[in-house]
């Protein structure tokens, strides 16, 4: 087995360390998302925190960890007799991001039904890891058919199994621990708020404590057992501290007075339903219990909340996580009661606590230090936007960005045709989860059998293979492989007119809120999404093909505007976007989204006939193409029809981009392309 990083050897973090250490305290608590940049040892630390778990005693044999106390009475391994108990160190199980609903969930042992004829459950890491905990690196990059999963587990505290004639039920509670880097995309709101705790964790901006990091992790790669070894001391006096702690949690009192804070403070910051009031109640324990008191004080409510509602509050999807501290320091205060006359230090100053290698500590919420953080990126004032000097050919100065208007909910937009791309919300497409629409003869290493489908094959030539017991004889030409058919997630790549033509502040105000809109769509169907805007002498990639729609709505939001129309600038560098994008992931089909009035007014001496010939190159290719219409006025050219016709694609105007009639634009594109290729 490997030597992990030792937690008390983790230079600073101290909201991490805390809030892993609350988890181990209390299980109850919920879990803890780690959000922050690529880099900074999220993974190391949960990691570590499997180290510092008490043993579990589990049922000898039971592949479910059943607790001989109280087996679980649905056990499949069980009735539980006397069978004695074993005592195993707590586990921590890995999902993978790539793994299976089979490997997840578990599923029929397809080796025995074959060879013995035996209906038998093949545990799954639910299982592994009940009773320990469940760690998802790179959570918000977890398919959808797993989250669906994992939240049903969560929610209800045990897996249900309903495939292949197996129906299993058995217990999975676990602790759910997720990182996961923003600029990846976020997570789905169901599973955000089944995290009870959630991290910003940073690189630190301080020399000092950069160079103790170096230091120590060359000295654990140098040799992992003798720096894992000199701090075995701090690791056992920190395990027994969360032992102890464990112990004192069933005393520990939670006043009325202190109760009437958590409640005013979630319905302060507006957080949905009542799980932020409870998770906070345990937080809130458990960090008096970390402190050794037996009665929990208003700063341990302060510091739950600042642990258990940043990820809970109300928030547009593009907002980042965060809370008001000023608005939580009133509220606090106008709903205090009585305090104990004890300290209320919730402090876990526990071994190590000397220096950035301390293991665990109140995380410091003012005072001195660098400024906060949000996503790994100090807050700064925006810079004001630098003067322009006057765009030339007569074309109209630059303008300072505006801001959106307020989104909207938009209809789906959706590619033609059946793809295989990865998994998500928006086109239909051949996945390895979803229905099951037929077998077929597997091409290369079977992944998905169909079961019935290989019964069926083999079963004719049973007489003629000499079966003679209860198994099946199989060969592997009977194997059958499982056709599928899900949702796909798409490339969205938005080519913006950022012209002088759109440069007026209230259209482009709408026109960046129908953007917007357009943006958090995609979000919400596991999307990726790129930027390309357009304006005076040409176009650029404001934003690289991402699975984050955050920094999307960002570059949006900064976008200046002015100067001439270069069209066929922005659909050529559409084009050279897509081109490297089918090359990086061909499965990923792309959806060419449009936005503009349609004129064209620079980038040659025929800017009109360089633009319709840059579209029908996206025609040529096939790509699925929406202009959407942003002329305004009671005279209107029908340029962007014009500019659709030429993509193979169809337009829409703003306002319809509201309505249900946007829900067959792409499907008639299709058609349109067919005729126009059939004439």
């Amino acid at each position: 087995m490997s030597t992990r990083f030792p937690f008390t050897a983790v230079v600073g973090m101290d909201d991490l360390r805390l809030a892993l250490l609350l988890n181990a305290v209390s299980p109850a608590v919920g879990g803890v998302l780690v959000r922050g940049e690529k880099g900074t040892a999220k993974s190391t630390a949960v990691r570590a925190l499997a180290e510092l778990l008490p043993e579990v005693a589990v049922v000898a044999g039971c592949r479910f960890s059943c607790d001989p106390a109280s087996p679980d009475p649905a056990c499949p391994d069980g009735p539980h007799g006397d069978g004695g108990s074993d005592a195993r160190p707590a586990r921590m199980v890995e999902l993978p991001v790539g793994a299976s609903e089979d490997r997840l969930v578990g599923s029929l042992d397809i080796e025995r039904a074959l060879a013995d004829g035996v209906k038998a459950f093949e545990p799954g890491l639910l299982a592994d890891a009940h009773r320990g905990i469940l760690y998802v690196d790179e959570v918000n990059l977890l398919h959808d058919h797993l989250i669906d999963v994992l939240l049903d587990a969560a929610a209800m505290g045990r897996s249900h199994v309903e495939r292949e004639g197996v129906s299993v039920r058995h217990a999975a509670r676990f602790l759910l621990v997720g990182t996961m880097n923003p600029e990846e995309g976020e997570l789905r709101p169901q599973l955000l708020d089944r995290f009870g705790l959630t991290v910003e964790v940073a690189a630190s901006r301080v020399p000092e404590e950069r160079v103790e990091v170096v230091r120590r992790r060359l000295a654990f790669e140098d040799d992992p057992a003798g720096f894992a070894a000199r701090w075995a001391g701090e690791e056992a006096a920190l395990r027994e501290r969360i032992v102890t702690a464990r112990e004192l949690l069933p005393r520990v009192v939670l006043g009325d007075s202190v109760l009437l804070q958590i409640a005013a403070t979630c319905a302060a910051f507006e957080v949905d339903g009542m799980r932020a009031d409870i998770v906070m109640a345990r937080t809130a324990t458990a960090l008096a219990a970390w402190a050794g008191r037996e009665e929990v004080t208003s700063e341990d409510v302060r510091q739950a909340a600042l642990l258990a509602l940043p990820h809970r509050r109300r928030r547009s999807p593009f907002d980042a996580p965060g809370l008001d501290e000023d608005k939580l320091d009133e509220t606090l205060e106008q709903f205090k009661g009585e305090e104990p006359d004890d300290d209320p230090d919730p402090g876990p100053d526990g071994p190590g606590d000397g220096g950035p290698g301390g293991g665990g500590g109140v995380p410091p919420q003012g005072g001195e230090g660098p400024a906060p953080e949000a996503d790994g990126v100090p807050e700064e004032a925006p810079a004001p936007a630098p003067a322009q000097a006057p765009a030339p050919q007569g074309a109209a100065g630059e303008r300072a960005a505006v801001k959106a208007a307020e989104p909207f909910r938009t209809k789906m937009l959706s590619v033609p045709g059946l793809g295989d791309g990865a998994a998500g919300r928006r086109s239909r497409a051949r996945t390895e989860h979803g229905r099951t629409t037929g077998s077929t003869r597997p091409r290369g290493a079977l992944t998905k059998l169909h079961l019935s489908a290989t019964v069926r094959a083999a079963a004719p030539h049973q007489r003629a293979r000499g079966r003679s017991g209860a198994g099946l004889v199989v060969r592997r030409d009977d194997l059958r492989q499982a056709v599928r058919e899900g949702r796909e997630g798409n490339l969205v790549l938005f080519v913006v007119d950022a012209s002088g033509s759109m440069a007026a502040r209230k259209r482009m105000g709408a026109v960046k809120g129908a953007v917007l809109s357009l943006l958090l769509d995609a979000y919400q169907r596991r999307d990726k999404v790129g930027l390309v805007t357009f304006r005076g002498r040409g176009a650029e990639l404001a934003l690289p093909p991402t699975s984050s729609v955050d920094a999307a709505a960002a570059r949006l939001e900064e976008l200046p505007t002015g100067g001439r129309t270069p069209l066929s600038a922005g659909l050529l560098k559409a084009h050279d976007v897509l081109r490297v994008e089918r090359l990086r992931d061909p499965s990923r089909r792309a959806l060419l989204v449009v936005v503009t009035d349609g004129r064209a007014t620079g980038g040659g001496p025929d800017p009109v006939g360089l633009a319709a010939r840059a579209a029908r190159l996206h025609a040529a290719d096939g790509t699925a193409a929406v202009v959407v219409d942003c002329e305004a006025g009671p005279v209107r050219l029908g340029l962007a029809g014009n500019l659709a016709r030429d993509l193979g694609g169809t337009a829409v105007t703003l306002d319809e981009l509201r309505a249900d009639a946007i829900a067959g634009l792409v499907r008639e594109a299709q058609v349109n392309r067919s005729v126009r290729r059939a004439a």
